[in-house]
């Protein structure tokens, strides 16, 4: 049997996910400790699992964590598959995040397909935005659900003008392409999903405020640094002590007037 794993996160900068190309004896649904192990040394929340055997042929395994557990994972079997290297007429930017589109009403009505539209949300998402510019926008990955299967359909978007303000839209066929069924899976329940999507409020200690009044004369730029005005007394410049240097030393005819 043949097994590679993948793990992902919101950390990994370049590149966003570490391939593990070492051969690793793991069955997920028997025994998921040896993949939290390995999420918990990479500190990531999102894996991809992908085995080769008689029983199950071509398997991808995607699942994902909550607090070092498992939240959820589905197994899926690959029938068909296209590589991005086998159409090489379009490409697209590095860094431009794409637009997911589910097709179909199996997403919004069955639990176990909603589960993993989520998790197919969270796990090509990279970063959130909340303005997106028209000519950033060269891909789209579409999700769909025909007689049970899940069709993953890749394409560039192409935009022509028509006109001063509308845009005529075209999709040109780009890959990767993939036919995928699901096999098995383990779904969390309603109260740990609740639980893992609440965001924790983090209470930080700022020192432009104190409990919740703002502190006079204290503020901060646009890079986020804190500025603080500090008002001092009248001081006496010559009193200060400065460099002891002979350029700054007083002549002997002002020091004997003195």
């Amino acid at each position: 049997m043949k097994n590679y794993v993948g793990v992902s996160g919101s950390f990994l900068k370049k590149p966003h996910c570490i391939i593990l190309n070492k051969k690793h004896d793991i069955l997920p649904f028997n025994d998921i400790l040896p993949v939290e192990k390995l999420c918990q040394k990479y500190d990531t929340s999102l894996f991809v699992f992908t085995s080769h055997n008689k029983k199950r042929p071509n398997n991808v395994t995607i699942g994902r964590l909550f607090d070092g557990r498992l939240l959820d994972v589905f197994e899926l079997g690959l029938e068909s598959f296209e590589s991005l290297s086998n159409i090489k007429n379009f490409t697209v930017s590095i860094g431009i995040k794409p637009v997911l589109v589910f097709l179909g009403d199996e997403f919004e009505t069955v639990h176990t397909l909603k589960c993993l539209k989520n998790l197919f949300i969270d796990l090509f998402h990279q970063q959130e935005t909340d303005v997106a510019h028209l000519s950033n926008i060269e891909y789209v990955i579409t999700f769909a659900c025909v007689d049970n299967k899940i069709l993953l359909r890749t394409y560039r978007i192409t935009m022509n003008k028509m006109g001063e303000k509308n845009f005529k839209v075209d999709l040109d066929s780009m890959g990767p392409f993939a036919d995928l069924t699901l096999r098995r899976n383990i779904i969390a329940s309603n109260d740990l999903f609740k639980k893992a999507c609440v965001k924790p409020k983090i209470k930080t200690i700022d020192i432009c405020y104190n409990f919740g009044k703002k502190i006079k004369n204290i503020k901060r730029d646009i890079f986020k640094s804190k500025l603080g005005r500090v008002h001092m007394t009248s001081q006496d410049v010559n009193k200060l002590q400065t460099r002891k240097m002979k350029g700054l030393k007083k002549a002997r005819k002002t020091r004997n007037k003195n």
